[in-house]
């Protein structure tokens, strides 16, 4: 069995900034973030050794939670870049391209992907993750979102962006429509 790690961020902790500051971007990584691997290999680790299916059935909603929490920030990192001259993030623009294309065919634009993105994430009930994703059925991207640390099962991610408070509680208090407007879609993600 393998042990889970927590990966490394590709950008500085201000890399973001004034967007997401340094200070969520250390807590939610490194504190957040870590609480997922630490305890999904724990887990996980508890898992091999027991011994009856009660056991094993009662570490699934460990697995689920954890699991999904470190899959769906490992994506989220990786979602995320700075504007920068090396051609990493655009600031909310998009450059031509398939993903461009995708998004034309299936909301027109990407500011109404934009508006659409955001009202769908303001509208989590709780915590939860937004995504974008392709549905592998009609080969369109769509938007859907997933409660807790639940990962995005039923399309293949292409934007996953963090709806519980820990990733803007700090910054954006708990105005989570501020957080949509700032959302990662918004300004940082599309790179």
């Amino acid at each position: 069995m393998s042990t889970h790690t927590l990966p490394d961020l590709p950008y500085a902790y201000d890399g973001l900034e004034p967007f997401i500051s340094r200070q969520i971007m250390e807590l939610h990584h490194q504190k957040h973030h870590q609480t997922y691997v630490n305890a999904l290999n724990a887990a996980e680790a508890s898992y091999a050794k027991s011994s009856t299916p009660r056991e094993r059935i009662a570490l699934q909603a460990a697995l689920k939670f954890n699991g999904g929490g470190h899959i769906n920030h490992s994506l989220f990192w990786k979602n995320l870049a700075p504007a920068s001259s090396e051609g990493k993030g655009n600031g909310g623009s998009l450059k031509a391209g398939p993903l461009k294309d995708a998004i034309v065919e299936a909301f027109g634009s990407l500011d109404t992907l934009k508006k659409e993105f955001n009202a769908t994430t303001a509208g989590i009930q709780g915590s939860g993750w937004g995504w974008l994703g392709l549905n592998p059925s009609t080969k369109r991207l769509e938007i859907a979102t997933t409660a807790n640390q639940d990962p995005l099962l039923t399309h293949i991610p292409i934007i996953g962006v963090d709806i519980w408070e820990h990733a803007f509680y700090l910054q954006y208090l708990n105005v989570k429509v501020d957080v949509s407007y700032h959302s990662s879609l918004e300004r940082d993600v599309l790179h």
